[in-house]
């Protein structure tokens, strides 16, 4: 399948998505949501390409995107997804780690309310 240059990306915080959207309709999403309280980050939970889609660069280009937007705000990623961590082994450079308590934090959020899942 060709690739597509028409892919945008949408932020809606509010539902806790980032999607890939390409002529009207969402083809990609990453869902995450943000750490409550000090210190904020940005914390990648799922990321998922919709079928017929895969194989184009669309996943790694939510991460990348994802990272940007938190890098405009000042925040770090928690990129507990198993796909954004693994994006983010392979591109350590556009990428920088969250400090340790940042990360405990997040996994705690987590683990303590099944809707951010």
């Amino acid at each position: 399948m060709p690739q597509s240059t028409s892919i945008g990306f949408q932020d809606d915080r509010k539902a806790g998505w980032l999607l890939a959207v390409e002529d009207g309709a969402p083809v990609g999403f990453i869902a995450y949501f943000v750490l409550s309280g000090p210190p904020h980050a940005l914390v990648a939970v799922h990321t998922v390409v919709e079928p017929g889609h895969e194989g184009r660069g669309i996943a790694g280009d939510l991460v990348r995107t994802f990272y940007g937007i938190a890098a405009a705000e000042g925040v770090p990623v928690v990129p507990l997804c198993p796909y954004a961590a693994s994006w983010v082994a392979k591109h350590p450079d556009q990428a920088p780690e969250a400090p340790a308590p940042v990360v405990e934090a997040a996994k705690a959020q987590l683990a303590s309310d099944s809707d951010l899942w």
